[in-house]
């Protein structure tokens, strides 16, 4: 533990019992949760867990996408065509 910061930085009525890994904060025997051998808070833990969870699954397209595409699709078409027709 830091010398000196004897209590838990979520509850300070509370004795820090330990330091968290990531954010160096004390934390008591409540906020302390050993995940992979380590003790990390709350707050770490799911930033933790969000990290290992990877990037959210991919969504399929709607049929607002598929139109909004679309209509990408035919203005920038478009422009190609007012472009061609300003040079020639």
């Amino acid at each position: 533990m830091i010398q000196g910061s004897g209590r838990c930085h979520y509850h300070p009525d509370r004795a820090g019992l330990g330091v968290c890994v990531e954010c160096r904060r004390v934390i008591c025997r409540e906020c302390t949760t050993q995940f992979e051998g380590i003790n990390r808070c709350a707050s770490c833990l799911d930033t933790r867990r969000k990290t290992l969870e990877g990037p959210p699954p991919r969504q399929e397209w709607s049929v607002a996408h598929v139109v909004m595409a679309l209509v990408g699709a035919a203005l920038l078409w478009g422009g190609v065509v007012l472009a061609a027709h300003a040079v020639g």
